[in-house]
């Protein structure tokens, strides 16, 4: 399974923007992409959040992210993200990832 891992800063007065604007993306990547995301908000600063999404695998991911990317809205929607950033942590940082294995005790 392939995983991408995004961290980021969001303004905490912008973070019901920034959900929405996560769900408006989400509906346009399901139309050409599976894939499961967790969005993490961290305890110990108020506007770091963390972005985990797996994809059945990276050659699917890689298919549909170059049309995903040519979409007008998911542009739009990106240029939106962007406007709830915290300006002076603006920075996006991606990493790839492998899921290697998984171990759930939830009942």
């Amino acid at each position: 399974m392939f995983v991408k891992v995004y961290q980021y800063h969001i303004q905490k007065e912008k973070e019901e923007e920034y959900l929405s604007i996560q769900e408006k993306a989400g509906e346009i990547y399901a139309k050409y992409l599976d894939f499961h995301t967790l969005y993490l908000k961290s305890k110990e600063s108020d506007t770091k959040w963390l972005e985990i999404t797996f994809y059945k695998d990276q050659d699917a991911y890689n298919r549909s992210i170059e049309i995903i990317n040519k979409q007008r809205e998911i542009q739009e929607l990106f240029n939106s993200f962007q406007s709830v950033l915290v300006s002076e942590k603006s920075e996006i940082i991606e990493e790839d990832f492998l899921k290697i294995k998984e171990k759930c005790t939830f009942k």
